[in-house]
């Protein structure tokens, strides 16, 4: 295994961390803008309805997707930038 993959894992781990609560955060400034509302629906939230719940779903899973692979592409392009190495 490369050194610069080795040193990557704890830094990999803790832009994860960071990417979670940035998406969580993003998640909700978006239902707000959407849903008009503070707290998106549950999965078992009586009062909501199936499309309120799939569409919260889908949007949380959306964006932390894209804000999950824009963190790690960055982490791993400035590991090159440092180390010469790709760290995948």
């Amino acid at each position: 295994m490369k050194a610069a993959t080795i040193g990557y894992k704890p830094v990999g781990l803790a832009l994860g961390a960071v990417s979670g609560m940035a998406a969580g955060i993003a998640f909700k400034q978006a239902w707000k803008l959407i849903g008009h509302e503070d707290d998106a629906p549950d999965a078992t939230d009586e009062d909501r309805t199936w499309q309120e719940v799939l569409l919260a779903a889908a949007l949380q899973g959306a964006i932390f997707a894209v804000v999950k692979a824009a963190v790690d592409r960055a982490g791993a392009a400035t590991t090159r930038r440092l180390t010469g190495t790709w760290p995948g």
